[in-house]
């Protein structure tokens, strides 16, 4: 096998150059280069995908992705939550308040559609980024596809908005149940799909 290490010596020479360029005009997109590096680096040691998480699970029955989402999961719950709740207590607005939107039937065709299309292709954006970059050809293609499709779904949002999203309601646990009773809800819900994992895998593993 042909010796990379100067090629890594000389992609490591040029990401630092580029991140002093940008930190000479703005430090805040130095940050977002060094933590966008950073998160490339570990998605790709760590082959993780939410897709794939899903896709394993019911093609495979290997759960260990989809245990280790799941995981990601509770504990970013746990995190925004007590982020989310001092700016509460605060009387201050609501971090990503205006980002929750209905779920309507357009989510439910959205995520099956999108489940078929990153199942054939072999990962979500992400998993997809982390192939290109392992310079997976096909992965290419998808990357191309995907840009197109986001495109075409963002010319038409406004339809799927005003037919269904509008007549939709937005679900906010806390305002239904409250923090306490939201982030018990949402644990209980990961656990038990935890437990479902567990329980299907070694079912494979005795089939």
């Amino acid at each position: 096998m042909k010796n990379q290490l100067p090629y890594g010596f000389v992609l490591l020479v040029i990401l630092i150059a580029i991140g002093i360029y940008q930190y000479s005009n703005s430090p805040l997109a130095c940050f977002f280069w060094i933590s966008g590096i950073i998160f490339g680096f570990i998605l790709q040691r760590s082959r993780f995908c939410f897709t794939a998480s899903m896709r394993d699970l019911y093609m495979t029955r290997r759960a260990t992705v989809f245990k280790a989402v799941l995981a990601a999961l509770a504990l970013t719950t746990i995190g925004i939550t007590a982020i989310k709740y001092m700016y509460f207590l605060n009387g201050l607005p609501i971090p990503g308040q205006n980002y929750i939107v209905p779920v309507s039937l357009s989510t439910i065709i959205g995520g099956f559609l999108f489940g078929i299309g990153m199942v054939i292709a072999g990962g979500c954006a992400s998993g997809t980024l982390m192939r290109v970059g392992d310079g997976h050809l096909l992965q290419v293609v998808t990357l191309a596809f995907f840009i197109v499709g986001s495109a075409l779904g963002a010319h038409d949002y406004s339809f799927w908005e005003k037919n269904f999203m509008a007549k939709a309601k937005s679900i906010f646990l806390p305002d239904l149940f409250g923090w306490a009773g939201a982030i018990i809800i949402q644990l209980l819900v990961l656990f038990a799909l935890y437990k479902i994992a567990v329980y299907w895998e070694k079912r494979g593993d005795n089939d």
